[in-house]
C-alpha cells in the first residue's frame, strides 16, 4: 500500500479509538497511584472518541480535512494530561498534512514526527518514561524506515514495533514505574491507538480483550430530571457505577445477597453480573461505603460516581430555567468536586464553578463553553487538580479573549489563590498575586486504596486509608483517625497558624470533632476551621498556611 487518503485514514482512526476503549480499563489499571480518581484510560478513551465522532462526521477522500476534523474533535474532548498530550500528538500530525490529497510513506512518517514536536512544546517540562518517549521513538524508528520503503503499512509496523519496544523500556528511565513494576499508562494507551491504525491498514479485526466478557460501558443514566424537581430534593444525590472483579481468596459473591446489601445504599439499583465481574449502579448519598462493600469480592475495575445535583443545576441551565448563563465582564472559572467546596468558591468570588476533579476530568470543550457563555472580556481559571491544568491551557489557547491559567493542583491552593483574587486589579496582577498565594498553602487529602502495591516505601494494603501530603502517599492504615492524625503531623510545623478541614460526605460530626480536638490539644497556637465539602472519595481534605 503506498498511499493513504481521507476515507482510509477515518477508518483507522476509528480502529485506533475501538482499540483504545477495548483496552482502556487495562490502562487504567497501570496508574500508579492506586486512588480511586479519574484514570488515564478513561481519559484517553473519552477524548480518542470526542475525535473519533468528529472524523465520522466528515468523512471525504481529502486526507488533510479529515486530519482537521479528528485534531478539532481531540482538541476540544481532550481530558487530563494524557488526553492533552494525544491531542496534542495529532495537532501536530493533522497539521503536517493539511493540503494533502492523500499521503505516501515519507509524508506519513514526517507527519508522526511533526506531531512529536508539538506535543514536547505543549509540555512545559517533558519528562522522559511517559507518552511522549514512546510517541518520539516510534516516530524515529518510522522516519528512518521511510527511507527505504514505500509501503505505509511497513511504516506503521514500525511504529507500532518501536512504541512497543520504548513502552518495555519506560520503567527504566522512570523509577517509579519500575518500583510499582507497570509500564507508563500513556504510553500503553497510545500504542493501542497505533495498534488499531495498523490492524485497519492491513484489513486485520480489532482483537477482543482478553478476560472481559461483559459490557465495559457504564449505564447511559442521563438523569431526566423534569422542570418541577427542585435540586435540593435529590436525594440520594450520587450517581454511583463500579465494576468489581472477582478474585479468589475473598469473599464469594452471591448476586441475591450482593443487590440485598447494595439496596442498604440507596436506590435505583442495577446489578448485573458473570462469572468474572460484577457491575453495579445505585443512587447513594454515601458512594464510599458502597465502594468499600464491593471490595469485598475482588478488586474494582471501573468507577463513576456523578452528583446529580450538579447534573440538574447543568440542566436547569442549559434549559433557561431559573439558573440563566452567567454573564460578566472578569470571569473567575474554579473547578470543584462536592457540593459544599462549590458553594465554598462561590462565596468568596468564584463567577463560574465547572463541577470535576477526581473521579471525572472536564474536557477543554467543558471549559471553553463556561467562558464563551459568560460573555466576558477576561478569564482565569482554576483547574485545582494537575491532571486538569494541561485541558485549562489550552481552553484558554482556544478562546478569543485574555484568559490566564492559575496552576492550582489542589482545592486548597485554588481556594488560597482565589482568596487573593481582587476584581478591581489588572490581569496580570491577579495573576501574579494568585500564583504567588500558591506557595502559603500545604495540601493534604485522605482517601481508600483500590488495589495493594508499595510506593516510595510506603506499603499499601485494598482498603486501606491513605494520607497524601501533595502528591505523595505518606501513611496508609485501615484506621482512618491514624491515618489523619499522622498526615495532620507531617503537614503542620512551628510557622503554622490555620488548619482548615473540608469533611468529605463521608465524614460524621464525630471525626470532625476528634479531629479537631486532636489538633486544638497538640498544636495550641493554630486556629482551626471546618467546612463541609461534601466532596466524594476524599473523606478530608486539609489546607495547612
Amino acid at each position: 500500500m503506498n498511499k493513504i487518503d481521507g476515507k482510509l485514514f477515518a477508518e483507522m482512526i476509528a480502529a485506533g479509538a475501538n482499540n483504545l476503549s477495548q483496552n482502556a480499563e487495562y490502562v487504567d489499571s497501570l496508574n500508579v497511584f492506586p486512588v480511586p480518581d479519574g484514570d488515564t484510560g478513561t481519559n484517553m478513551n473519552l477524548s480518542m472518541s470526542s475525535g473519533a465522532k468528529e472524523t465520522k462526521e466528515h468523512v471525504e477522500a481529502h486526507i488533510g480535512n479529515v486530519g482537521k476534523a479528528f485534531s478539532k474533535g481531540l482538541l476540544m474532548g481532550a481530558r487530563g494530561n494524557s488526553g492533552v498530550i494525544l491531542s496534542q500528538l495529532f495537532r501536530g500530525f493533522s497539521k503536517s498534512i493539511e493540503t494533502c490529497e492523500d499521503i505516501d510513506a515519507k509524508k506519513f512518517a514526517k507527519a508522526f514526527d511533526s506531531g512529536v514536536k508539538t506535543a514536547y512544546k505543549a509540555v512545559m517540562k517533558p519528562v522522559e518514561g511517559t507518552i511522549l518517549t514512546v510517541a518520539r521513538e516510534a516516530s524515529e524508528h518510522a522516519t528512518e524506515i521511510a527511507q527505504s520503503t514505500d509501503d505505509v503499512i511497513v511504516v506503521m509496523e514500525a511504529i507500532v514495533e518501536a512504541g512497543n519496544a520504548s513502552l518495555k523500556r519506560t520503567p527504566d528511565l522512570l523509577p517509579v514505574l519500575k518500583e510499582v513494576g507497570v509500564v507508563d499508562s500513556g504510553g500503553q494507551g497510545l500504542v493501542y491507538v497505533y495498534e488499531g491504525f495498523l490492524a485497519m491498514m492491513k484489513g486485520e479485526k480489532i482483537a477482543e480483550p482478553v478476560n472481559v466478557k461483559m459490557d465495559e460501558n457504564f449505564i447511559n443514566d442521563d438523569h431526566d430530571f423534569g422542570d418541577v424537581v427542585k435540586t435540593e430534593d435529590i436525594v440520594p444525590g450520587f450517581c454511583t457505577e463500579f465494576m468489581v472483579r472477582f478474585k479468589s481468596g475473598m469473599k464469594p459473591f452471591d448476586e441475591d445477597e450482593f443487590r440485598n446489601d447494595m439496596a442498604n445504599f440507596g436506590d435505583s439499583l442495577l446489578v448485573i453480573s458473570d462469572d468474572e465481574i460484577v457491575k453495579t449502579h445505585v443512587h447513594s448519598e454515601t458512594p464510599g461505603e458502597a465502594l468499600t462493600y464491593g471490595s469485598q469480592y475482588g478488586e474494582i475495575i471501573k468507577i463513576k460516581v456523578e452528583n446529580m445535583r450538579e447534573q440538574h443545576r447543568e440542566v436547569l441551565r442549559k434549559r433557561g430555567i431559573k439558573q440563566e448563563a452567567k454573564v460578566v465582564d472578569k470571569a473567575v472559572v474554579t473547578i470543584s468536586m462536592g457540593e459544599g467546596i462549590t458553594q465554598l468558591f462561590e462565596s468568596i468570588g468564584a463567577t463560574h464553578v465547572i463541577s470535576g476533579g477526581q473521579t471525572m476530568n472536564p474536557s477543554t470543550e467543558d471549559i471553553v463553553k463556561v467562558i464563551e457563555s459568560s460573555k466576558c472580556k477576561e478569564a482565569i481559571i482554576l483547574p485545582n487538580n494537575k491532571n486538569i491544568i494541561m485541558a485549562a491551557e489550552q481552553a484558554a489557547s482556544v478562546v478569543d479573549i485574555p484568559v490566564v491559567v492559575i496552576p492550582t493542583k489542589t482545592i486548597p491552593q485554588g481556594l488560597s489563590a482565589l482568596l487573593s483574587y481582587t476584581p478591581e486589579a489588572e490581569l496580570e496582577e491577579n495573576q501574579t498575586a494568585m500564583a504567588e498565594a500558591i506557595s502559603h498553602v500545604k495540601s493534604g487529602s485522605v482517601t481508600y486504596a483500590v488495589r495493594d502495591t508499595s510506593i516510595e516505601g510506603v506499603d499499601i494494603e485494598k482498603g486501606a486509608y491513605m494520607g497524601l501530603f501533595e502528591s505523595k502517599i505518606k501513611v496508609a492504615d485501615f484506621d482512618q483517625a491514624k491515618v489523619c492524625q499522622q498526615l495532620l503531623d507531617a503537614m503542620i510545623d512551628e510557622d503554622s497558624e490555620i488548619v482548615t478541614i473540608i469533611a468529605g460526605e463521608e465524614a460524621d460530626e464525630e471525626q470532625v470533632n476528634a479531629l479537631t480536638e486532636y489538633i486544638e490539644d497538640r498544636y495550641e497556637d493554630v486556629e482551626v476551621e471546618v467546612h463541609q465539602g461534601q466532596q466524594p472519595i476524599y473523606s478530608f481534605i486539609f489546607a495547612v498556611e
